[in-house]
């Protein structure tokens, strides 16, 4: 069943033609990805299939009855709304139904409309969709539901914003960098739900893991054509390689033709018979073709870096904390030549910091940094770069220098180097606050990369780069000589060019892994099923030994509410000792906020006594 149809759009800026006469469609249960180089119109396409913008030709037309939804980069959601308050603010029905038993236990007195509540939940079956939202939300980090959005940070945003669309479960899911915004952990939970759930979904995405276990096709935006393939990113790529080697065969012939038509064209007199027009038009088509060769960017740079002493980088038991949260606690290192280190960890576990406290942005609380004389560190943050204003992209980059020295004695200059990360001659002298966000962090990546480091450090490399920019960055980091360090949440990017791992497990723990991620990966699910067995034998062992039978309506009534009263006092204590940990309490009100969590510690053990005496009770 078709769900939209793409027909005919076309997009021009000025002079300049995005895109034109591009036709494409969606059918139920397709899960494609869209590919582009940045800058050739992805954002725009998937604006006007939202209907944010409007094309120069064409239409787009979507099936009657069909619901769309668009996850974008910047979200639409009410500042003053709580995060509960946002996902009940919608048409779905069951959520209506939901947020009516959710109000009728904060009134348990009112027993008529607890019942009416509590039928509405049998009614339309929403005791499992209660159950399915609240999992979403703990598995996108937002648990404190009384958080107003106004207080949430831009990636809690993104997350809340991605946590509506799925409990909303729409016919079709537009989706611009879902990834974005989210750890390692989330990104493979969003991964396995969307491969399980039979649910038709149109994204651009960078995450190549992404493509690879999502999507059932791609379509491609390639120099205005469109092209698509039936399969995932490893059949895509296949096939692609497949299409440019027989395009650079047309080619081929088409300039061995073009030699000879040149020459037919030379001898000819001015005065044109109608056979000679015909051939002349024909000419300009064949030398068109002739044209035409992809030019690839091979990046073989063989840089000739500052030599390397014995001495590389030693850390001797360095320790940072926040308050009452520890970033690192003794840790030592001492990197060796030709060191090439993936950092991966959940969100908050102190990955950006180590790299700030590694190149001394910010000071350590105890051991130290030892640095070898001979090194030269590049550090490439996630803050970017900040252009004068009316400055062009290629002098951006001369003011870091205008060469650097290659193998045997050669040179790449400034623009040479642009060239190999996508910035051609015209796109050099463009000013820079007209560039996208990838374009930003490309030319970024030039200014580190020409002060000629024998130490890179890179925070996020990948963020805002298309997939070709990301094929040129690893062929380049692969050929790069000197050691390399890297934070990260491109899973296919770390397993290319890193060989071991530092694990940031929080609360200070560092734990170094020989392998790739995907080695990591492995081990960490073999451990999982484990675990699993072992929770699920102690499961088992707690029903044989806990007495069952039923409650009565009012037990009932009061299991619900206890169980809702120890989530929100849990979400209170964790508010709270995260304002602790972030040093975010005034010293006035220190002891007053230590005797709040004290309290709310007391009544959520008193609960659980409570809700443990009920559960005890309830059959199987």
């Amino acid at each position: 069943m078709n769900y939209l149809s793409v027909e005919n759009i076309s997009k021009s800026f000025g002079e300049r033609t995005l895109f034109k006469d591009i036709s494409f469609g969606i059918n139920k249960d397709q899960k494609i990805a869209f590919i582009a180089k940045n800058g050739s119109g992805k954002t725009t396409i998937m604006s006007i299939i939202n209907g944010l913008e409007e094309s120069d030709t064409g239409q787009v037309v979507l099936r009657k009855g069909i619901k769309m939804a668009f996850l974008s980069q910047n979200n639409n959601l009410q500042e003053e709304l709580t995060i509960e308050e946002s996902i009940f603010a919608s048409d779905n029905e069951t959520l209506k139904v939901i947020e009516a038993y959710e109000k009728a236990l904060e009134n348990p007195e009112d027993e008529e409309a607890y019942q009416k509540a509590f039928d509405g939940m049998d009614q339309h079956n929403a005791w499992d969709f209660e159950t399915q939202y609240k999992q979403i939300l703990f598995k996108l980090k937002l648990e404190n539901f009384k958080l107003k959005v106004k207080n949430l940070s831009g990636g809690q945003k993104k997350r809340l914003s991605l946590a509506i669309i799925l409990i909303n479960r729409p016919d079709l899911l537009i989706l611009d960098e879902p990834t974005n915004h989210l750890d390692l952990e989330m990104i493979e939970w969003l991964e396995s739900y969307f491969a399980k759930e039979n649910i038709t979904l149109f994204m651009v995405t960078h995450d190549r893991f992404f493509l690879e276990r999502v999507c059932n096709e791609i379509i491609e935006l390639d120099n205005g054509k469109l092209y698509q393939y039936k399969g995932n990113y490893s059949y895509y790529l296949e096939k692609k390689e497949e299409r440019i080697a027989s395009e650079n065969s047309s080619v081929d012939k088409a300039q061995n033709l073009f030699v000879k038509e040149l020459e037919w064209m030379r001898r000819q007199p001015k005065a044109r018979t109608t056979k000679s027009k015909s051939r002349q038009d024909d000419f300009y088509e064949i030398k068109e073709k002739a044209q035409s060769r992809r030019r690839e960017n091979k990046v073989e740079l063989e840089i000739n870096m500052e030599r390397m002493g014995s001495k590389i980088i030693e850390l001797h038991k360095i320790s940072k904390k926040f308050k009452d949260h520890v970033i690192m606690d003794n840790f030592s290192f001492d990197f060796q030549r030709g060191e090439r280190i993936g950092i991966i960890g959940k969100n908050g576990t102190g990955k950006s910091t180590f790299l700030n406290l590694l190149t001394g942005t910010i000071p350590l609380d105890g051991g130290k940094v030892v640095i070898g004389e001979t090194i030269k560190v590049g550090y490439y943050t996630q803050s970017g770069i900040n252009p004068k204003p009316g400055q062009r992209v290629i002098d951006v980059i001369k003011e870091y220098g205008e060469f650097i020295p290659l193998m045997k004695g050669k040179l790449i200059s400034a623009s040479q180097l642009l060239e190999r990360f996508l910035f051609d001659a015209k796109k050099q002298y463009d000013f820079v606050d007209r560039l996208s966000g990838g374009e930003l962090k490309r030319l970024y990546l030039c200014t580190v990369l020409i002060q000629n480091p024998n130490f890179l450090i890179l925070d996020e490399p990948t963020n805002d780069l298309d997939i070709v920019t990301l094929n040129v960055l690893e062929s380049f980091l692969l050929d790069y000589p000197g050691c390399l360090l890297v934070v990260s949440h491109d899973r296919y990017f770390m397993d290319k060019i890193v060989d071991h791992l530092f694990i940031f497990r929080g609360d200070g723990v560092v734990e170094d892994f020989p392998g790739n991620y995907s080695d990591f990966r492995a081990y960490e699910d073999s451990t999982d099923v484990a675990q699993k067995e072992e929770n699920k034998a102690e499961k088992k062992d707690w029903k044989q030994n806990n007495p069952t039978g039923n409650l009565t309506f009012n037990e009932q009534k009061e299991f619900q509410k206890t169980e809702k009263e120890i989530k929100d006092l849990e979400i209170q204590k964790v508010a709270i000792e995260q304002l602790f940990s972030d040093g975010k309490i005034a010293e006035a009100d220190i002891e007053k906020k230590a005797n709040e969590l004290r309290n709310i510690i007391n009544k959520i053990e008193e609960k659980e006594e409570r809700w443990f005496e009920l559960s005890a009770k309830i059959e199987g």
